[in-house]
């Protein structure tokens, strides 16, 4: 147990094939060492034993809060969901904000650990302490909206006052491998598949009733001068300035133009990197300012809810009447994000803005990834244009009215186009001969950041222990708004380097766990006070910088061991030299991935991907056989 502050020393063990709950108390040593959320998580699913079968019983889900969670911290209202990937075979984590994180905590929970398979579905009931399994088979088959709406009826609650629900749609039901985890306010633990082994664990929904009761800090005073800094910080960012930055403004798609105007938008499968380069290339009426964040705001913004102690409200709520196939079609959503706008518009070949919502929309309400749904469908463009997908019929560049319809189709894998879709890229690239047509790193599609023009992702989407992301690293944070200094974004020198930091403080930020967006205003003195003012511990910057290296390093460490190595730290061809190069501002680039490996590994002292074995004895990482590999090795060993 654990005596810890922000901490409920509180965790269930669920085991679905039993149908029985067991709670259990937090290790004060893996408190220490793992701060909490994603750190904690990761250790839990590392002892669950990384040779699992992702869709088995023996998976183990956890849905982990930290330390901060649901205190007066601000921006502190994420839970993460840790898991092994159906994906991409790694271990994953995957966050979402809103309220659920905060309300887990207040329902008196660090975290639930979800394990077996039930016989029929269920969704778990949480309040005061206790978990109840119900059954849930009326509402196996519904997309999110309606079964949110059907257990607000259900367990007497509001959405809003005291209720929150993280839920699964007919995606993770049929096995899509990147259905995503919803809430009711339509935030997303959207990568990696942990819907689709939430449903593979026929475990319909978490629903959580609690009043507001925030954990009080072990040292107020330490606390309330570490929230001050933070809210000061916050307050004088030109990104997060409540009602004046950047994010507070626009939300994330705040960097729809600034990305184009950068030539570091990937469009059109990443063939070209802005939308105008595509259009004089072709001729084509498309255009980034369409789905812009200032032409959401202008056109179709509704509202601007904010997650739990947040003064930045970057959520904007957009509503949207569209004609789809001669009928009329009225849409209300919070999730048009930059990510997503990307991923379903310009690289998919459109600029359709009120069609981008209608599927923004049925995304969430299907419940898959809205990055991957969109990389996914750009992929099948581009493999028809290539008549390789002759067989399954194909789909158009830009075709957005079939693009809205394809959503549904491959949540319920109705057709055979739609059922190979639903496998992910790596698993469709293998069964038609299509690995160039894959914007996928270890089997998870990239972002919206071109690595032909910041370098840092580049690197950032090869290192990714959980496949191709921009949140483990964001170096755009430096690249392009200069937080916390303004760095080259065509320069690869450095990058490695970079990288690393920027990996080991979000791990830092995961566990705790804060939105990552703070890290626009806030650094590791900011972390370090209000952590030990909230906790009562009295860890220096560099011990919590350690941490976050214990726990990125923990993470490569499982990956070792189920047998991934510096050869799978790789990136799309057409990102590389002899591929593609960049457009317009970045014409001619490519992203030199060898020579910013070779620093990254030896920033980290990882021998061609590998954690040594002295390295994991140094971060005090003592769980599991080790790699076997030494620091004097020259390369990591074949796989037997």
């Amino acid at each position: 147990m654990t005596d810890i502050g922000g901490f409920q020393d509180h965790v269930a063990r669920i085991d679905l094939s039993e149908g029985s709950v067991d709670y259990e108390p937090i290790d004060d040593e893996d408190a220490r060492k793992y701060i909490g959320a994603r750190g904690l998580g990761v250790k839990y699913v590392f002892e669950q034993g990384p040779d699992v079968d992702p869709l088995g019983p023996d998976n183990l889900l956890a849905f982990m809060n930290g330390p901060l969670s649901g205190t007066q911290t601000t921006m502190s209202g994420r839970i993460a969901v840790c898991t092994k990937s159906p994906l991409t075979g790694t271990v994953t984590d995957s966050h979402h904000g809103g309220w659920s994180g905060a309300r887990l905590k207040w329902a008196g929970f660090d975290g639930l650990l979800v394990e077996g398979e039930a016989d029929e579905p269920v969704y778990a009931y949480i309040e005061d302490g206790e978990v109840e399994l119900r059954d849930a088979s009326h509402l196996w088959g519904e997309g999110f909206h309606d079964t949110r709406d059907a257990i607000e009826e259900e367990v007497d609650g509001a959405y809003g006052k005291n209720l929150s629900i993280m839920g699964i749609g007919p995606g993770g039901e049929n096995g899509v491998k990147y259905a995503c985890i919803m809430n009711e306010d339509d935030r997303a633990s959207g990568r990696g598949g942990t819907g689709c082994v939430m449903g593979s664990k026929n475990l319909k929904a978490i629903v959580v009733k609690s009043g507001t009761k925030m954990p009080k800090p072990a040292d107020k005073e330490t606390f309330m001068e570490g929230h001050q800094q933070a809210m000061q910080a916050i307050q004088e960012s030109e990104v997060t300035a409540p009602n004046e930055g950047g994010l507070s403004m626009y939300g994330t798609n705040v960097l729809m133009n600034i990305g184009e105007e950068m030539d570091g938008l990937p469009t059109k499968n990443g063939r070209y990197t802005s939308t105008e380069s595509m259009r004089d290339a072709e001729g084509v009426d498309i255009d980034a300012e369409r789905v812009s964040g200032e032409n959401v705001r202008e056109n179709i913004l509704v509202d601007e809810p904010t997650c739990h102690s947040c003064p930045v409200a970057c959520k904007k709520e957009v509503e949207v009447t569209a004609m789809h196939k001669g009928e009329e079609m009225n849409v209300r959503t919070e999730s048009y994000e930059y990510e997503s706008a990307y991923a379903l518009g310009p690289n998919s070949g459109h600029t359709e803005r009120d069609d981008i919502a209608l599927m923004i929309d049925r995304c969430n309400d299907m419940g898959v990834d809205t990055i991957d749904t969109g990389n996914m469908l750009a992929m099948a463009m581009e493999m028809t244009e290539e008549g390789k997908l002759e067989d399954e019929g194909g789909l158009d560049w830009g075709d957005s009215e079939t693009m809205i319809e394809m959503i549904e189709r491959i949540a319920r894998r109705e057709d055979d186009l739609a059922d190979l879709l639903a496998e992910g890229p790596k698993r469709v690239a293998d069964r038609k001969d299509a690995h160039e047509n894959s914007l996928a790193v270890k089997g998870q599609t990239i972002a919206a950041y071109d690595p032909r023009c910041m370098k840092g992702m580049g690197i950032g989407y090869a290192t990714s222990n959980r496949g191709a992301c921009h949140l483990r690293g964001y170096t755009p944070a430096a690249e392009i708004l200069g937080i916390p200094e303004k760095v080259d974004p065509y320069e690869y020198e450095g990058k490695g380097e970079l990288t690393a930091q920027f990996q080991d403080l979000h791990a830092i930020s995961d566990s705790f766990d804060i939105c990552k967006f703070n890290a626009f205003a806030e650094g590791i003195e900011e972390y370090v006070t209000q952590y030990n003012g909230m906790t009562g511990r009295d860890v220096t910057e560099d011990e919590l910088l350690e941490a976050g290296e214990r726990i990125y390093n923990l993470e490569r460490y499982y990956n070792n061991l189920v047998g991934f190595d510096g050869s799978d730290d790789s990136l799309p061809e057409r990102f590389l030299e002899d591929g593609i190069p960049g457009q317009g501002a970045s014409e001619g680039e490519y992203c030199e991935l060898e020579e910013m490996k070779e620093e990254y590994y030896d920033h980290r002292g990882w021998v061609d991907g590998v954690v040594p074995d002295e390295k994991l004895d140094d971060l005090g990482i003592d769980i599991g056989p080790g790699t076997g590999v030494s620091a004097g090795d020259s390369a990591a060993p074949a796989d037997d």
